[in-house]
């Protein structure tokens, strides 16, 4: 029972908009009427061409690359829902750039997802879903509500059709400490056991590996983690499962950000198969034939439809 009356519609920026116009399939709603342009200088350009007065308002926007682009029409566009009266305005971000700089690693560093929630919620946004923060706290960077989806539902499904459950051959591979407690949580789901890389970060998209906790001999390998930038940390991972007689290598990630030589690399990694889900569209220039995506549609699709009903979305992360 829909409390609150007021009509659900959906819009979406440049960045990712075959997502939005899957999240509405899922739905069974149309993306509303909106156009996203830049003057010559470079400024963006929002029209919205309904009327939003009294609405539930969904923005979907990933602040993906060019991040600064993205996030500014994000900003712009509740700008716009706020001064027409929009009733609720929800920035749906399936991507949330600069989460990487949740804390100050070295002297006189910034927080810059700090600052960008700051200035989300000062556009007039009134709630926040997203998936797979790089930094579970961001959330609490927020003075907002911020619903935090998870992808690993979507890759446990996957690896269960494909292996089975409780595989005594496969086993689910931490590529670092830092993503030990997602990797552990996934594992349980599969009825998987967990093995870490253990590795030493020298300067920036630069890892060294150093060990492997756990036998992975002779077993297939899933690599988790959250996104996949340069690849730098995935490829030496997967170099460092073959090395210790891994079997086949299967790696997983939320957000294929994929920047610079990433897709090169894992071209000519051991990996058999990088799954991404498609939160960031894909940026190659040609395609990869390792690399595949899930659909985040369905999930966003129900997350959307709890909030408008006002319904719990925590049987959702179970």
């Amino acid at each position: 029972m829909i409390s609150h009356g007021k009509d659900l519609k959906i819009f979406a920026g440049n960045a990712n908009r075959p997502l939005a116009e899957a999240i509405c399939r899922s739905i069974g709603t149309r993306l509303g009427d909106s156009t996203v342009t830049h003057f010559a200088d470079g400024e963006v350009s929002v029209s919205l061409y309904e009327t939003v007065r009294g609405s539930d308002v969904f923005i979907i926007q990933p602040t993906c690359r060019p991040v600064n682009d993205h996030l500014m029409e994000l900003l712009i566009m509740i700008d716009a829902c706020k001064r027409a009266s929009a009733g609720r305005i929800t920035a749906v971000i399936p991507y949330f750039g600069y989460a990487r700089q949740d804390r100050k690693a070295k002297a006189r560093d910034p927080i810059s997802a700090k600052l960008v929630a700051n200035i989300i919620t000062s556009a007039g946004a009134d709630r926040v879903l997203t998936m797979d923060l790089h930094a579970s706290q961001i959330q609490g960077f927020f003075d907002i509500p911020v619903d935090n989806l998870l992808g690993s539902s979507l890759f446990s499904d996957y690896y269960i059709k494909k292996f089975g459950y409780e595989p005594e051959d496969t086993i689910v591979v931490s590529p670092d400490v830092g993503s030990v407690a997602r990797a552990r949580t996934f594992a349980q789901r599969l009825g998987m056991n967990l093995a870490i890389v253990d590795k030493r970060r020298e300067r920036a998209n630069e890892s060294e590996v150093m060990n492997i906790i756990g036998s992975v001999a002779d077993k297939n390998v899933i690599l988790l983690d959250d996104m996949v930038d340069t690849a730098g940390s995935l490829c030496g991972a997967a170099r460092a499962l073959a090395a210790a007689g891994a079997r086949d290598i299967y790696a997983c990630a939320s957000h294929g950000v994929l920047s610079g030589p990433a897709i090169d690399r894992i071209q000519d990694s051991p990996i058999r198969e990088l799954m991404c889900i498609d939160t960031i569209p894909y940026s190659g220039e040609k395609p990869c034939e390792k690399i595949q995506y899930l659909s985040a549609a369905p999930l966003f699709a129900e997350a959307i439809e709890r909030i408008y009903e006002e319904v719990s979305i925590s049987s959702m992360f179970k």
